[in-house]
């Protein structure tokens, strides 16, 4: 599962890396409508999907996200193929279903972790090691695309994208065979219902609720930093990474510096174990997550040349930095304090919750980032996330795993 989830979540930031892209290529600042489009699909599975994805087996229904997530690709890339370059619609329609394949994906998975887990104590090195294949992706990911920009047309790297999905599926479907197991509910609940059993699960806990409120600030902030305000930024400024590089380039080699962050991070975390699991490491990630963003806001308000490329390269990676210290926390708590029955519905309302936010902060980024300028927004950005994690130290800061 491992190994297929690893292939997936390059496939995965290959493909993202080329979807901001293209966006405020071809979109500009109305970008920010691809961003809202992307929240929409993530907010229309979590909110519909729970009366009925838990009564499937829960590998089988990571196969069917996998699936859907790969035949979107294919179905990209030859449209491309044929037109010679991107075509508007299509960003929208990739935007939505390889959203909603997610949406479907990540309850199945994080309801199958805890069952693969022989001890509560090992939980938060198996999440660093999930997390690590994504975070690997980020850097792998975006350093392909800038190396191979220049000889790979774009249609190339959505069909690579879509082959990594292929064979996620493939790998889940050989785990599958050796004998399932099924935590489906023994009724199927209402929409209302299946919606309403995530959200009781998480407010008896103080921490994880206050987080799913939260996160909408978070989500919308760093969607708006990083895939509308960073990718106009370089395109605007005409700035060039060494060697003489411009455009995809520079971008795929921020996001490049993203992922190295992120993965060092996340190894970081996952050699902690439950001394890592606090509400104080999650704070002290966001305040680098906002530091990094508001530096690339600076920079891009008063760097230019080689400047500009290092700070936002520096802030990128900065940024990085505090991610796993929220997500590998968040998902190990999560598994500890909420009863596995209900793994899938609590992780749906946090979807729920955190793509409101980014669809409410996306439908008015073009507006926001039109009137005070792209580098000023993504300053603004990452001063909210800095107060979030400011109010959530104050509150929150002594709160530690369960014994």
């Amino acid at each position: 599962m491992w190994g297929g989830l690893s292939v997936a979540s390059l496939g995965d930031q290959v493909f993202a890396v080329v979807l901001s892209w293209s966006g405020a290529t071809l979109l500009g600042t109305n970008s920010g409508y691809l961003a809202a489009t992307q929240a929409m699909g993530m907010l229309l599975v979590a909110l519909l999907s729970g009366a009925w994805a838990d009564q499937v087996e829960h590998r089988r229904m990571m196969i069917l996200a996998d699936l859907l997530r790969c035949a979107t690709l294919a179905a990209v890339a030859v449209a491309w193929h044929l037109n010679g370059g991107p075509l508007g619609w299509t960003l929208f329609a990739a935007a939505f279903l390889m959203m909603a394949g997610i949406g479907l994906y990540r309850p199945a998975m994080q309801t199958v972790v805890p069952g693969i887990v022989r001890q509560p104590e090992e939980l938060p090195a198996t999440n660093a090691m999930i997390d690590t294949s994504e975070r690997l992706a980020r850097l792998l990911g975006p350093t392909l695309v800038g190396m191979a920009s220049a000889a790979t047309p774009l249609a190339g790297f959505v069909a690579c994208a879509a082959a990594g999905f292929a064979a996620s599926a493939a790998s889940t479907w050989a785990i599958l065979r050796r004998g399932p197991e099924r935590l489906a509910a023994a009724s199927r609940p209402g929409v209302i219902e299946a919606v309403a059993a995530g959200f009781r699960a998480l407010r008896p806990q103080p921490l994880l609720w206050f987080m799913l409120w939260a996160n909408i600030v978070i989500n919308g902030a760093w969607f708006g930093a990083f895939f509308v305000g960073l990718p106009l930024i370089i395109e605007r400024s005409g700035v060039t990474a060494p060697g003489g590089r411009g455009g995809l380039a520079v971008y795929g080699l921020v996001m490049a510096g993203y992922g190295a962050a992120n993965l060092i991070s996340t190894i970081m975390m996952g050699s902690l174990g439950a001394r890592g699991v606090s509400g104080r490491m999650i704070f002290r990630g966001n305040f680098l997550l906002g530091a990094g963003i508001a530096l690339m806001g600076l920079a891009g308000s008063y760097a230019t040349g080689p400047w500009l490329f290092a700070l936002l390269f520096a802030g990128s990676a900065m940024s990085a930095a505090g991610g796993p210290m929220q997500d590998v926390t968040m998902a190990t708590l999560r598994q500890m304090l909420v009863p596995r029955r209900l793994m899938g519905p609590a992780v749906r309302a946090s979807m729920l919750v955190n793509q409101s936010g980014s669809l409410l902060a996306m439908l008015a980024a073009p507006s926001a980032f039109g009137q005070i300028g792209v580098a000023p927004a993504v300053l603004v950005c990452g001063i909210a996330i800095v107060a979030v994690g400011m109010i959530g130290l104050r509150r929150f800061g002594t709160v530690s795993a369960p014994e």
